[in-house]
């Protein structure tokens, strides 16, 4: 847990330990990274000494697939975005409740240990390949160009795309994607998936790739087709 505030650090470390889970409390920035090496998940707080918590995000997610969940103050779109952008795996804004804290840990580790780990398919592996315009997206290796340029997307960035790519064109309902990229069970809130969509028209380079159908969800279209 990292968490600048001493106090709000012991206290809901005592509740988490109350919980089953065994805590331990990180309040400089700088050394976060590496104490989240021996982590099941992480509660990183944005405002800490010695290192910005983008950063340390950043730096976590380099170096590891451990689950963070950001617990802030902040609340503006933006910074969901940019948390989201650094490899964060859900964010809590304060103040929160006990309860759905702890059902936001329990969602980011079953996502986190619930995927068996599946065999590479053969190289000539039909549908392994998307391709929807200018856009390519190569599901075996998690790699995306729109243009022959690289796209660097998360990992729920990934997913989301090629999901939307599989079937390009035809409208995927909200509660089909959040099943499929985040969780049949999500506990969080439905305005994650429109936080990535944004991010992901933001990496593409036009907003018209990803495009809303009100009321029901969101469609993959080629821009330029």
């Amino acid at each position: 847990m990292a968490e600048d505030d001493e106090h709000v650090a012991e206290a809901l470390a005592d509740a988490l330990r109350q919980h089953g889970h065994t805590a331990l409390c990180v309040g400089d920035g700088g050394r976060v990274a590496q104490a989240a090496e021996q982590a099941d998940f992480v509660l990183l707080d944005l405002n800490l000494p010695g290192l910005d918590g983008y950063e340390v995000c950043r730096r976590i997610r380099a170096a590891s697939t451990v689950p963070i969940i950001v617990v802030t103050a902040r609340s503006e779109e933006i910074d969901r975005v940019m948390l989201l952008q650094a490899g964060a795996d859900d964010y809590v804004v304060k103040p929160y409740g006990l309860r759905e804290l702890l059902a936001r840990i329990e969602a980011v580790m079953r996502r986190s240990t619930s995927a068996p780990a599946t065999p590479a398919p053969p190289a000539e592996a039909p549908g392994s390949v998307l391709a929807v315009g200018t856009l390519t997206i190569d599901t075996r290796a998690r790699k995306a160009t729109v243009e022959g340029r690289p796209l660097e997307l998360t990992a729920k960035e990934f997913d989301l795309l090629a999901l939307l790519a599989a079937d390009h064109g035809a409208v995927l309902k909200r509660e089909r994607i959040i099943q499929e990229v985040w969780d049949e069970n999500w506990y969080g809130s439905t305005r994650t998936l429109d936080v990535h969509v944004g991010s992901l028209r933001a990496k593409l380079g036009d907003k018209r790739w990803v495009e809303t159908v009100r009321g029901v969800g969101f469609r993959l279209t080629d821009p330029l087709g």
